[in-house]
């Protein structure tokens, strides 16, 4: 009787056994498979208007049904193995459905509509509207997550029941799961650790939960949380099992990406920590430029990740970027300036920029220090492998750290070449100090040394000439530049010393770029500027710092010349270097204000005073500074 295959044998006239015994029962009886009725029986024949002589044919239900859209749905929601009876809305009949794998039996049975009792007592009794049983029935196939139940008791285990939600998930109809085990939806990626954690569960009757990739109709692959219970009855048997899938594609590729990028960055980080330091120990250890440029091209040469780097520099001459140190598998030997290549666009744009090309990845990166350019870095990565944006900074804080390096060593050479290029500037701009206070006082100011202090800041020493350069005008015409510090070291009748710090500081700035200031004249608000700069370096990457910084400034000359073995700068800066800061400075005051000469303009005690120290302790300076200056004089050296 729950059998769907319920048949006439050899679909002709004499029914078998089971047939027969239907003949007998009075409520109508039909058998339904693949949305055919295969079997009905007379008392199904005569109330539906069946045919004798059709019996053996296979009808139509929805020809034979007014409700059995709502007939066809209670069919697919019964579980394979149970009973289930539904209130037909247009049928003078309640239908009991056996549901089996491979179709449904149904029994119709007279109902009354008014009292909602079946014309037969039964133990299903069915009120009028929805049962218990019904709410909670399309609650569990209308849930939003894919619900299955499974029966132990057959073979392998298979599906017997799965809700709307299941089928809207995996693409596969009712009919295409009912039957088989779960594990259909398994698939090449799928975890084996998973998937024992989930049997052995099953082997041990409790309930399991896992993640699992499983695959859909179409063959695409998605998440799947999967739940899986036992149900028991009275007496504690596991009857079936439940199970509750949930697709959490999002959220499972958003940790796995998490996991892969937190691991990426580590594998990244303990890499370029070791390169990182190495380059640092070369930029602290190397003596020259070309040496700290080639260290630098071989040790990222070295690096598994990179096939070579290169460090190339404009060549204002050619147009072209040259090579200047290189290492590894870097097939350049120099580019246009103008070329569309990421060396150029990185000199033009002061930007680090990447691109791959015939397979190979550039990487490229600004060497510039204190908005002086000292060429660019070229990374290079084979196989068209990607440099990631972590990568991206760390190689340009690399770069960084290459360029001030660069500039040290540029810096040093002001003092140990012999070939120079004199530049003279005339800058109009009244942010240099000088050039402000010469307007605002109308005076001439003339360079005449700086002074390193302890806190980085430099103060530099000018001579101011005038009729109305009195110490009152000038301190009162300071007040007025933002920023600007002017004391009065010594007051003649003529000029006066003064020390100007705070403010832009144009010789400190200078100095971090490696260049030497010779003199620096300001009168009427215009400054006339001669700088002394490395031939080796990059004068023209000086020139443009300074006219972007100062707008409005001319260029008068440029003269390339070489020095006496030592100059007489160079014979100061090497006296200087053997000076404590307070030995220069009680030296260099008491010479700039006339303290040496006879009658003296000021005293000591008037030079402690600036120096914020005790007259003692200015003449202990004095003395010590003269007896290293004679030394220097007279020495052997």
């Amino acid at each position: 009787m729950e059998h769907a295959d319920t048949e006439y044998e050899g679909g002709g006239g004499r029914p078998t056994a089971a047939a027969s015994a239907l003949e007998t029962v009075v409520d109508p009886v039909v058998a339904v498979a693949d949305g055919t009725i295969t079997y009905a029986n007379e008392a199904a024949r005569d109330a539906f208007g069946l045919s004798t002589d059709e019996r053996t044919g296979h009808w139509d239900p929805a020809t034979v049904f007014e409700s059995w859209s709502q007939l066809e749905a209670a069919i697919g929601e019964t579980t394979v193995g149970t009973v289930r009876t539904s209130v037909l809305e247009d049928e003078q009949y309640n239908a009991r459905i056996h549901r089996s794998a491979d179709g449904a039996t149904i029994t119709f049975e007279h109902s009354d509509r008014e009292t909602g009792e079946t014309s037969r007592v039964t133990n299903e009794f069915t009120p009028i509207g929805e049962s218990d049983r019904a709410v909670k029935d399309r609650a569990i196939n209308e849930a939003p997550v894919g619900i299955t139940i499974s029966d132990p008791d057959l073979e392998d285990n298979p599906l017997v029941y799965v809700n709307d939600a299941y089928r809207d998930m995996t693409g596969y109809s009712f009919d295409e799961v009912v039957g088989r085990n779960c594990r259909f939806l398994q698939g090449e990626d799928s975890s084996e650790d998973a998937i024992a954690e989930m049997a052995a569960a099953i082997d041990e009757d409790r309930p399991v939960t896992v993640e699992l990739k499983n695959y859909r109709k179409d063959g695409t692959a998605f998440w799947n949380e999967v739940t899986i219970a036992p149900v028991r009855d009275d007496e504690d048997t596991v009857t079936h099992y439940v199970g509750f899938q949930n697709e959490v594609t999002a959220r499972k590729e958003a940790e796995l990406e998490l996991e892969r990028r937190t691991a990426e960055l580590e594998y990244i980080l303990d890499r370029v920590e070791g390169l990182i330091q190495d380059v640092t120990d070369v930029v602290a250890g190397s003596t020259t430029r070309s040496e700290l440029e080639a260290e630098v091209c071989d040790r990222i040469a070295m690096e598994s990740a990179y096939d070579g780097a290169w460090i190339g520099e404009r060549n204002p001459a050619t147009g072209s970027i040259d090579v200047r140190a290189s290492a590894g598998g870097c097939p350049e030997t120099g580019v246009p300036a103008d070329a569309d290549h990421p060396t150029a666009a990185t000199l033009a744009e002061d930007a680090a920029t990447t691109e791959t090309r015939e397979g190979v990845t550039h990487a490229s990166f600004p060497l510039t220090y204190n908005d002086i350019e000292y060429g660019v870095l070229t990374v290079c990565a084979g196989d068209g492998r990607a440099i990631n944006e972590r990568e991206t900074v760390i190689l340009s804080a690399l770069a960084r750290a290459v360029a001030s390096g660069v500039n040290a060593r540029e810096t040093s050479r002001v003092l140990e070449t012999d070939a120079v290029v004199a530049v003279e500037l005339t800058l109009t701009d009244s942010a240099v100090a000088s050039a402000a206070l010469s307007d605002a006082a109308d005076c001439r100011l003339e360079y005449r040394r700086s002074v390193h202090r302890t806190d980085d800041e430099t103060a530099s020493l000018f001579t101011v000439t005038g009729p109305d350069a009195t110490a009152a005008d000038l301190t009162a015409a300071a007040d007025e530049i933002p920023d600007l510090d002017c004391r009065i070291l010594v007051e003649r009748d003529d000029e006066c010393l003064v020390e100007l710090s705070g403010g832009d500081d144009l010789v400190g700035w200078l100095s971090e770029r490696g260049v030497r200031t010779q003199s620096i004249e300001s009168e009427d608000g215009h400054t006339d500027l001669t700088l002394e700069i490395p031939r080796s370096a990059n004068v023209r990457s000086v020139v443009e710092a300074v006219e972007d910084r100062y707008p409005g400034t001319d260029i008068v000359s440029f003269q390339q010349r070489d020095r006496d073995r030592e100059t007489r700068q160079e014979f100061a800066a090497r006296l200087e270097r053997d000076l404590t800061e307070r030995q220069f400075a009680a030296l260099q005051r008491a010479y700039l204000s006339g303290y040496f000469e006879w009658p003296r303009p000021t005293t000591g005690e008037e030079l402690a005073q600036s120096m914020g120290v005790s007259r003692p302790t200015f003449h202990e300076h004095l003395r010590t500074a003269e007896s290293k200056l004679c030394q220097a004089f007279f020495g052997d050296e």
